[in-house]
C-alpha cells in the first residue's frame, strides 16, 4: 500500500534532495571565417566549397543559415 504525500510534504521532499544535477554538454563557442550572401548564381556553392577547402586542410569547418542576413557562414566550433 502506498500513501499519498500531502503537497507540503511533496515539497519538503524535493528541498531535502539537494540541486538536482545534471550532465552539461560543454557550450561550444562558434567562430565565423567567412560570409556568403545567400544570392549565389545557380548552381554555385561558394560558401560549400569554401568550406570543403577548409575540411581538406583539416579545420572542422561546416555552413550554417543566418537567416537575419540572409546570408551563409562557414564556422568552426570549439569547446569553451
Amino acid at each position: 500500500m502506498t500513501t499519498a504525500l500531502s503537497p507540503a510534504d511533496a515539497a519538503a521532499r524535493l528541498a531535502a534532495q539537494g540541486p538536482v544535477r545534471t550532465a552539461r554538454t560543454p557550450k561550444l563557442a562558434r567562430k565565423v571565417l567567412e560570409r556568403f550572401p545567400a544570392s549565389a548564381p545557380r548552381g554555385s556553392w561558394p560558401a560549400e566549397e569554401f568550406a570543403a577547402d577548409r575540411r581538406r586542410d583539416g579545420v572542422p569547418a561546416r555552413v550554417v543559415m543566418d537567416l537575419d542576413s540572409d546570408s551563409y557562414l562557414v564556422i568552426i566550433e570549439a569547446a569553451s
